[in-house]
């Protein structure tokens, strides 16, 4: 069902902070910067800053986002395995589709397909 870890995502409060701190850290700028996304290519992996904070609060708010085939039969999968929807699957542009639950014992699952 999992085909590859695809993309990470920090949530923060300060977008353009953690841009800069990440820029600084990485020695990059990032290669995707909207208002809404910053998004930092690392040797085909993605590391995202994210300024939604929905259903994330301090102390959870990183998602590890799986690479998948069909989003909408995994997230289905995972939720008759008891896994609850946290954000429903959306398309997110360019044919990219997400979506994050979270497992039986509290830990958000990322999934993305199409990228």
């Amino acid at each position: 069902m999992f085909k590859k870890l695809r993309t990470v995502i920090y949530h923060t409060e300060d977008l353009r902070e953690a841009k800069a701190w990440y820029t600084k850290l990485l020695g990059k700028d990032p290669y995707f910067d909207e208002p809404f996304y910053v998004g930092f290519d690392i040797n085909g992996c993605e590391l995202g800053l994210d300024p939604d904070w929905k259903g994330f609060e301090k102390g959870n708010q990183s998602v590890a986002f799986w690479a998948v085939d069909d989003i909408e039969t995994c997230v289905k999968t995972l939720e008759e395995q008891g896994a609850i929807i946290i954000d429903a699957v959306k398309e997110v542009g360019g044919g990219i589709k997400v979506a994050v639950v979270n497992d039986p014992f509290g830990n958000a699952v990322g999934l993305i397909e199409g990228a």
